[in-house]
């Protein structure tokens, strides 16, 4: 079942809603669809590691302990420039 929800927006939203529609070739309705889904998506996913999540342990250092002593490999890569 859908539910219908009325909200106010600036005149300024609305034009950009007007133009996004027309370029998009959808009514505004979906428009704002499209980008609440899009926004509610991303604030589950707001948190680092659910950004990164893909990434992690995919890449070999050579370091065994590299999750714990990070900052000293860090800050020693920096004082000697490598």
């Amino acid at each position: 079942m859908e539910r219908q929800l009325t909200l106010r927006i600036s005149e300024e939203l609305a034009q950009k809603l007007e133009r996004a529609a027309q370029r998009l070739r959808r009514k505004r309705s979906e428009v704002v669809r499209l980008a609440l889904e899009q926004f509610l998506e991303d604030q589950i996913e707001a948190r680092p590691i659910e950004r990164a999540r893909d990434l992690v342990g995919s890449i070999e250092s050579g370091l065994p302990d590299l999750g714990t002593r990070h900052r000293e490999y860090l800050l020693k890569r920096l004082r000697h420039g490598h």
